[in-house]
């Protein structure tokens, strides 16, 4: 179902090159059907006579298909194929974050009722295996977090940003005449894509149901180029991040940019790679780099999910699937984050000033780590001052800065980042 960049890939795999998935599999599988909601639509890839249809029910009505492929996108009608395909004991293949991540309990469970696979490393990661690995090779692990870089377009522009020093509207349309960001970046640049990819990778690593709503968010539109200079002085990199952590009972979820230092190795991912950090009971700290999207990188996930679905068919075999969801861990809310921050104001150049700002800061108990005055400008009589506190708590430092942008030299909160150390 679906015959864009990534369906025509799988397609295009399964009817040049059909030897190499038998081989894997031992069995012939041949590709019988393909989905499109325009058949009479230009394409780059030919499918024999019959093989094109516009009608699902050719498909899910097909009691000679086996296995399912779903690489459509969006969740509607996607999801109520889903269960319909699974109800009737087909086995799904999906490269479908949005459905997986709003929906993918109860899909899970309706598998696991019927006794077929439901498979998905394609829907995070591209051709990174982080999906299968926290189902199997990490199932054992109990997870204390999950720190990732897992949105391509947004990395490539922070790189650019980084790099080249450029405004953010240039980097993003650098990265949307390159094929990076769609013409609407919505769901990229505000994080979006992001948080359903992590509550993905929350609920399969914490055995919990999480809901894309339960993902702090915030996107990446408000950076400037200072702001990439002065991490810089700091030893910092600015990375867009999607975490996951627990906090004994609680489950912390967030996506935004924040400073990352050099020596981490999430600093160092660049361009449109990807990077999931796993920090386990057992396994220790281990990272999963490479490129997270495009043709080749989700063919291939999808691909092998579709010989290890085959070879279930092959063997007529109960489909073990993912852990069922047990667990129930509480969502800690973004207030209750305790960490470092940046902060940067365009104040007034006069006397006075910092002293007004550290006051404020103080009321709420944060403690000020270094200060940096910078790019005093005569001609407005205004100055930078980047700020780097200690640990301090969310809450707090949202206060401050509300009080803070009342202040009668404050001219405008430049920005407020968190520090992943």
């Amino acid at each position: 179902m679906g015959l864009g960049v990534v369906g025509g890939g799988v397609a295009s795999a399964l009817l040049q090159d059909p030897s190499t998935v038998t081989a894997r599999v031992g069995i012939p599988v041949n590709l019988r059907r393909v989905l499109v909601r325009d058949r009479s639509r230009p394409r780059d890839i030919e499918l024999p006579p019959g093989m094109l249809t516009a009608n699902a029910e050719d498909i899910l009505d097909d009691p000679d298909i086996d296995i399912l492929i779903e690489v459509m996108g969006g969740s509607d009608p996607a999801a109520a194929y889903f269960r319909r395909a699974l109800s009737s004991g087909k086995h799904v293949v999906s490269a479908n974050k949005e459905v997986m991540a709003k929906e993918g309990a109860d899909l899970m469970a309706l598998a696991r009722a019927n006794h077929v696979s439901l498979l998905f490393e394609a829907s995070v990661g591209g051709g990174i295996p982080i999906v299968g690995c926290l189902m199997n090779e990490l199932a054992a692990n109990d997870v204390y977090s999950i720190r990732t870089i897992i949105n391509g377009t947004t990395n490539f522009i922070l790189t650019r940003m980084a790099h080249q020093r450029t405004a953010f509207a240039d980097a993003l349309s650098e990265a949307q005449g390159l094929g990076y960001a769609e013409a609407d970046p919505t769901n990229d640049v505000e994080g979006i894509d992001a948080a359903y990819k992590l509550t993905v990778l929350a609920t399969l690593a914490y055995g919990c149901r999480f809901s894309p709503d339960d993902v702090f968010r915030q996107g990446i539109s408000a950076l400037e180029p200072q702001d990439f200079r002065y991490a810089e002085e700091f030893g910092y990199a600015i990375k867009s991040l999607a975490i996951a952590d627990q906090n004994g009972e609680q489950v912390q979820l967030r996506v935004y940019p924040a400073l990352v230092p050099f020596d981490n190795m999430l600093a160092n991912v660049n361009g449109v790679y990807n990077a999931v950090e796993v920090h386990g009971s057992l396994c220790g700290q281990v990272l999963f780099h490479g490129m997270g999207a495009g043709r080749g990188p989700t063919t291939s996930a999808v691909l092998g999910d579709l010989v290890e679905t085959a070879r279930l068919v092959r063997d007529s075999a109960v489909p073990g699937g993912p852990r069922e969801l047990s667990q129930h861990l509480g969502v800690r809310p973004i207030d209750a984050l305790r960490t470092r921050y940046y902060i940067r104001l365009i104040v007034a150049d006069q006397a006075g000033v910092l002293a007004q700002i550290a006051r404020a800061l103080g009321d709420e108990d944060i403690s000020i780590a270094s200060v940096l005055q910078k790019d005093a400008d005569a001609e407005t009589q205004s100055a930078e001052i980047v700020i780097m506190t200690h640990p301090a708590l969310e809450s707090s430092v949202q206060q401050a800065l509300l009080t803070i942008g009342r202040l009668d030299p404050v001219r405008r909160v430049g920005n407020m980042l968190r520090i992943e150390e």
